[in-house]
């Protein structure tokens, strides 16, 4: 197969690629990046000269270069991790992800129409179904949960995802969607929990904890996701939307406190910042579909998948100080006030 991955510089593209080089090396992989602020080239080191992998730097929005890079390499599939996916960001400049995750979608739709793709597959979140109660630990996200969405950010994604299945349906597209709850490991921008907490804390710096912590996220490791990806384009129904989780619920402190024990840092490093605007309270995914249809089940428990997350970062020092020397460090600035 040629496959297309778009996004994939980003964290969970980029790990989706060492995955399918490791585990399908009969695909081919051109990877298309825009290589925005999160885009890592660093991510893919050691895939450059690889014969079946090429990166091509592009914008999916830009519909006369997107058609002429379909002409030319006559893909087989399309996996879309090309987002704009930072919710803090989405509130600040809510535009730029109806421009990419909803015009961008449908540009790589009509191209994947018009030459005739035989898979193509959307990556969404958990996060267009809104949130749960903390109080009723019984709830869980379906895939026939109603879209129920809090921040521009999980709007843009719910517009992709009818986009999406509404080609299939109108134009018999042949399409797929995965919503994934929050992913950690390898390669991830440090703006978010996992590895802003990770990266403050060796350099003994204040965490910062939206409100009093208690929201609940359901933890899925990157490479538990990018396998069932795999399973899905493979295996799984062209017009079907796939939940995708991790059974590992924990409070943001839970998630804190696990990370400074396990650097033997003190808890005193912890700083309740002001809420984010229109925080969700509590994601659970339900993947019984995908277990059941596809015989997928997560490796990954939380322990081990954040053992393993903590020792590469510990690693990679290298990999995340040159992001944190460059404009992200204002960005940091502006968003927690420290």
């Amino acid at each position: 197969m040629k496959i297309l991955v778009t996004g994939g510089a980003g964290f969970i593209g980029s790990n989706f690629i060492h995955y399918m080089m490791k585990n399908h090396p009969e695909d081919s992989i051109v990877n298309l990046d825009l290589l925005t602020y999160a885009g890592n080239l660093e991510s893919l080191k050691g895939l450059e000269d690889r014969r079946n992998y090429r990166f091509v730097q592009g914008d999916i929005a830009d519909r006369p270069f997107v058609m002429k890079l379909f002409e030319q390499e006559k893909f087989d599939w399309v996996v879309n991790f090309a987002a704009e996916s930072h919710v803090d960001r989405s509130i600040v400049d809510p535009g730029v992800f109806v421009r990419t995750n909803i015009m961008g979608t449908q540009v790589l739709l009509d191209a994947s129409r018009e030459f005739g793709i035989k898979r193509c597959h959307q990556v969404s979140t958990d996060e267009v179904y809104g949130d749960l109660p903390l109080d009723r630990r019984d709830l869980f996200f379906t895939e026939q949960t109603p879209l129920h969405t809090s921040s521009p950010y999980s709007a843009s994604k719910a517009g992709a995802d009818l986009l999406v299945l509404a080609y299939h349906r109108t134009f018999g597209l042949p399409v797929t969607i995965s919503r994934c709850s929050n992913n950690y490991g390898a390669y991830q921008f440090p703006e978010k929990m996992i590895p802003l907490m990770l990266t403050r804390a060796l350099k003994d710096e204040p965490l910062p904890v939206y409100g009093t912590g208690e929201n609940v996220r359901d933890w899925l490791h990157v490479e538990d996701h990018c396998a069932a990806i795999d399973r899905i384009m493979r295996d799984g129904r062209a017009g079907e939307v796939y939940n995708i989780g991790g059974h590992n619920e924990k409070t943001n402190l839970e998630v804190v406190r696990t990370i400074l024990k396990a650097l033997g840092k003190p808890e005193s490093l912890i700083r309740f910042v002001e809420d984010r605007k229109g925080h969700d309270l509590r994601y659970a995914i339900d993947p019984a579909k995908l277990e059941t249809e596809l015989s997928w089940k997560p490796r990954y428990t939380f322990e081990t998948g954040i053992r393993q997350t903590i020792d590469w970062y510990l690693g990679h020092q290298e990999w995340w100080q040159h992001i944190l020397d460059g404009e992200y460090s204002e960005y940091f600035r502006k968003m927690y006030k420290m």
